[in-house]
């Protein structure tokens, strides 16, 4: 799966902002520092980002900076904000994740007064996959277990969720970097989530629909 990337200077042009702001909000760790790619050109070395993910993260920032200062807005981008919890109403209310989704989730992992940001996110990635139709309810268990148990070690959420069928059976596992992932003949690749992306469109919605 290739990374559709886009320059600086298009970058620039397309959202308005300056030169100045993009690197005052790197400094900032408004934009993570691995988002600046260094890539060889026909004219030298230029710099690129992940298109979609840049998009909505300047958007975010546009959207939000005139009600919080750029410290503020750092700790609402880092991967685990200590700022965002909800509660089990609150999620359904404001429809972050469908009932049937949640309902399955408490019955599987239990319930909590507040939920932290990593449990939202599990539910989340639950109910995004649900949604599409990627995965059955029955299968939702395995990735439950998966996102509860292992997401909280990883260390940031530079890595990818992957859930693949053989024969009727299937398992997920969550993958670190970026690294190529090589597989058996005969496995299918049911679902493939980018977990940047998906924390970056799960906190959109909570600060847009909450």
């Amino acid at each position: 799966m290739t990374q559709e990337l886009i320059s600086k200077k298009d970058l620039l042009e397309l959202t308005g902002i300056s030169y100045g702001q993009l690197y005052r909000w790197k400094r900032k760790n408004l934009i993570p520092e691995a988002w600046f790619i260094r890539k060889s050109t026909f004219t030298g070395q230029e710099t690129f980002f992940p298109k979609k993910e840049i998009l909505v993260r300047i958007d975010n920032i546009l959207y939000q900076k005139d009600d919080l200062s750029l410290d503020e807005l750092a700790d609402r981008f880092s991967p685990r904000p200590s700022d965002l919890s909800m509660t089990k109403e609150e999620l359904i209310l404001h429809n972050i994740v469908s009932k049937v989704a949640l309902d399955y989730f408490v019955r599987l992992s239990g319930d909590a007064e507040v939920w932290t940001f990593e449990r939202i996110f599990a539910v989340y990635v639950l109910h995004t996959l649900l949604e599409t139709g990627e995965i059955s309810l029955e299968e939702g268990s395995g990735l439950i277990q998966l996102m509860t148990d292992q997401y909280p070690n990883m260390s940031d959420s530079d890595g990818e969720l992957l859930f693949i069928r053989k024969m009727g059976v299937s398992t997920c596992f969550l993958k670190q970097g970026t690294g190529e992932i090589y597989l058996e003949k005969g496995v299918k690749v049911a679902a493939r989530l980018q977990l940047s992306s998906s924390v970056e469109a799960l906190k959109t919605k909570i600060w847009r629909e909450a």
